[in-house]
């Protein structure tokens, strides 16, 4: 009788496309409580954990149209981009660093810079690229967040940057600890223009981004759980030679211990910054 059973190797390449089960890219894992989340449910979420309020990296895009009305806004400076001042070199020359991180993000460089509105009122919105060699700041960033700054001086418009950065670019040596100078200098002019400015702490925020602009403020305002410093927690603790407290260096330590102004979460950022601007700008 076995010439009545037909021997079928059914695996999903041999099934039709109308019957095959596509999930992939369908859902996320919270990195943080490990719930498995629908990802149409994140986005609506801003990309905040519906479970635990974890806060996971937002893609610059969305944050960018996030910030402004209606997703509307105009870049500026987008034609400055890094040259390779030093040849640096380590297993890949610095060239070969910047040109695969220009194809991979689509950006020029670790910040994008834009004019738009908020809330109806005219704003220059700064936001850093984490995904462009780890959002560190070169030449070309210190550059657009100084003329950003004098355009919000010269158009008396306030101004907000989002920070994510692992700090200073390395490849460009002192060239890149400069632009710390630099920046600070010009947002000196900005509190003598009484321009606004909010900065925009995000996960993570360290190194010569967190000493100089991101920390400058007259508004310091965080998102929950974001990682905020200086030096990393080994390098402190082999400094001091003592035992960090826990948290160290997580938003909600910095505003208990008078570094921030506010905690606040992604969905709300908006409102708050809306109302801090009518508050401050008038």
């Amino acid at each position: 009788m076995a010439w009545f059973r037909r021997k079928r190797n059914i695996t999903e390449e041999t099934l039709p496309s109308d019957r095959k089960v596509r999930t992939e890219g369908l859902f996320v894992k919270c990195p943080a409580c490990g719930t498995t989340l629908f990802k149409k449910d994140l986005e609506a979420s801003l990309y905040v954990c519906t479970n635990c309020r974890h806060h996971m990296k937002w893609p610059t895009r969305l944050r960018l149209a996030h910030l402004f009305d209606e997703g509307r806004y105009e870049t500026f400076d987008d034609n400055i981009v890094s040259t390779d001042i030093l040849g640096f070199f380590d297993t890949k020359s610095y060239a070969e660093r910047i040109e695969q991180a220009r194809k991979s993000t689509g950006f020029n460089d670790a910040i994008v810079c834009a004019e738009g509105t908020l809330g109806g009122r005219p704003i220059i919105g700064c936001v850093m690229v984490m995904e462009f060699i780890g959002g560190s700041m070169g030449s070309v960033v210190g550059e657009k967040v100084t003329r950003a700054i004098e355009r919000a001086i010269a158009r008396k418009k306030p101004l907000i940057i989002v920070s994510a950065s692992g700090g200073a670019r390395m490849m460009e040596g002192t060239y890149s600890l400069m632009q710390l100078a630099k920046i600070c200098g010009a947002l000196a002019r900005l509190d003598a223009a009484r321009v606004p400015y909010i900065s925009v702490l995000t996960d993570p925020t360290t190194g010569g981004v967190t000493a100089s602009f991101a920390m400058l403020g007259d508004i310091n305002v965080a998102e929950p759980g974001a990682l905020i410093g200086f030096a990393g927690p080994r390098v402190i603790e082999q400094t001091i030679r003592q035992k960090l407290p826990p948290g160290f260096q997580q938003a909600e330590f910095l505003l208990t211990h008078g570094m921030l102004d506010a905690v606040v979460d992604r969905r709300e950022m908006r409102k708050f910054l809306m109302d801090a601007l009518a508050f401050m700008a008038g």
